[in-house]
């Protein structure tokens, strides 16, 4: 699709920023964001959440239906399809429960045959073994206590994000005329088709990164599942698509959805070299989610250079972690569409995006 010639100019500035007052924003920026994480990362979420039921919601009040209500169905049906993968992650957990008298034995029986080993092998005696094993216990022993007050700690904030995320989400969806009129008043009557273009183009980007993360989940999957029937395991779809799904859970999710096909190979094959080999799949499917599908299939739909999405998501996870790996690429998309409408950030523009250069208009605005 040829793209118009002329694009409406967002900011019409002839002041060119030195490097040291970029360097200056960044900073100060990136300090905001940091210490603000626990109020900007449950808003970001919300808001792209309302951006994606934005569409759903006036859907359904083109029905008839009262704003209230088409804002309840929304956020209720993000809500339960939420505790369809929670649950998801329960049942794989139990799973893994119930087969964990299986593993104890082969357990303890590995570790017998590793000792033996080591005695027969490397000459180290039972004692020293002994010692070996109980200083490590010692030493990390004196650092359970901070892992146990770090966990309480993330799954506190979970459960804090997980409860004001629909709440924001509702509020900025029944308030969306208020904001947007706010939001208005910033720029000068003239620029105001400007900004609602801009407003319009943020929702199809959201729902272009939307449309990125499933093509990654089934990419994904279908990795998963590949991987795990060459090296045998049983049900191999089932558990490679359910290890997909469940990576929307940063870093937990991946790890319980791994422990059943894990406990399924030592079972069925007795052997250690099964669940290493499930495990070395699972590392490489991610690696390759990370670094290369994830850039390639939202990046491509949101029209940013792979390097940029690479670096935007190594920035994200160290100012917000997990969360900042996902929600930092819309944003930066964002940035993109102010970029191009704004002469003095053409250079900002170019960088950013895929080389498809959009060019600006060089008309003046009227100052009436």
């Amino acid at each position: 699709m040829m793209q118009s010639s002329k694009t409406p100019v967002l900011f019409q500035t002839s002041r060119n920023y030195s490097v040291l007052e970029i360097l200056q924003i960044i900073v100060l920026a990136s300090l905001v964001l940091y210490f603000g994480k626990t109020l900007f990362i449950p808003l970001s979420f919300s808001l792209l959440m309302s951006f994606i039921l934005y569409p759903i919601c006036k859907w359904m009040q083109g029905k008839g239906l009262d704003k209230g209500i088409a804002i309840f169905i929304s956020i209720l049906g993000v809500t339960l399809l939420v505790g369809a993968v929670l649950y998801l992650l329960f049942a794989q957990f139990t799973e893994f429960l119930k087969e964990w008298q299986s593993l104890r034995v082969k357990l303890a029986e590995t570790i017998k045959e590793l000792s033996l080993l080591l005695l027969e092998r490397f000459n180290i005696s039972l004692e020293k073994q002994s010692d070996f094993i109980g200083n490590m216990l010692n030493n990390s022993g004196s650092q359970v206590f901070s892992i146990l007050r770090s966990t309480a700690y993330s799954l506190s904030e979970s459960v804090f994000f997980l409860l004001m995320i629909p709440i924001f989400s509702a509020l900025l969806l029944y308030h969306r005329h208020l904001l947007s009129n706010a939001l208005y008043q910033l720029f000068p009557a003239e620029q105001k088709n400007t900004v609602h273009e801009i407003l319009i183009e943020t929702i199809h980007e959201y729902y272009n990164f939307i449309k990125g993360m499933l093509l990654v989940y089934l990419l994904v999957g279908l990795l998963n599942s590949i991987g795990l029937w060459i090296i045998g395991i049983p049900n191999p779809f089932l558990f490679g698509f359910i290890a997909s799904i469940l990576t929307f859970i940063p870093y937990v999710g991946i790890m319980i959805s791994a422990l059943l096909p894990i406990a399924v190979s030592w079972i069925t094959y007795n052997s250690v070299w099964y669940p290493l080999a499930v495990i070395v799949v699972f590392s490489i499917v991610q690696l390759l989610e990370a670094y290369i599908i994830f850039p390639f299939a939202v990046g491509s739909r949101l029209k940013i250079n792979t390097l940029v999405i690479i670096i935007v998501v190594i920035v994200g996870g160290i100012l917000w972690g997990a969360a900042g790996m996902i929600l930092f690429i819309p944003f930066t998309s964002i940035i993109k569409l102010i970029a191009d409408r704004t002469p003095s950030l053409k250079t900002l523009s170019v960088l950013l995006g895929d080389g498809e250069v959009r060019k600006l208009s060089e008309e003046p605005i009227s100052k009436d």
